[in-house]
């Protein structure tokens, strides 16, 4: 399999997510993610809409710092994780709740990333679609 680099994410993605709660609640969020150039890595802004228990559409964004060896940092600098070049899992504790996620880019250029987040707050599973914008 093709290991994938910073520069195999640059630029427009169409992302579709769905959200299954334990309890049976779902939710999806629609929208764009886009990977600029910036000092010595990428940002990644992320805009849509979501929808979450039959409300919605409310205006959800988020930002993330990717370095070229794909680790992913919050805004504030802290490591997120770092993203596998040839997809696989990863992991992130984020007190009190634990982040399990697997990349999968199996289908390149379009590709899969499903989150398994516990907590005392939080159980639910993410799954993420990204294909380039205009395709």
């Amino acid at each position: 399999m093709t290991s994938r680099t910073l520069a195999d994410f640059l630029g427009t993605w169409d992302v579709t997510r769905s959200i299954r709660q334990d309890d049976g609640g779902e939710g999806q969020f629609k929208g764009t993610a886009e990977w600029h150039l910036e000092d010595t890595g990428a940002l990644y802004s992320e805009t849509g809409h979501v929808w979450l228990g039959g409300q919605g559409p409310f205006l959800a964004e988020r930002r993330y710092r990717w370095a070229p060896d794909l680790s992913v940092f919050f805004d504030d600098g802290r490591l997120f994780h770092q993203v596998p070049p040839q997809g696989g899992t990863v992991v992130h504790w984020c007190p009190p709740d634990q982040y399990d996620g697997v990349y999968d880019f199996a289908e390149w250029p379009v590709w899969r990333v499903k989150w398994r987040v516990d907590g005392p707050r939080k159980a639910y599973v993410s799954s993420t679609l990204y294909t380039r914008a205009g395709t």
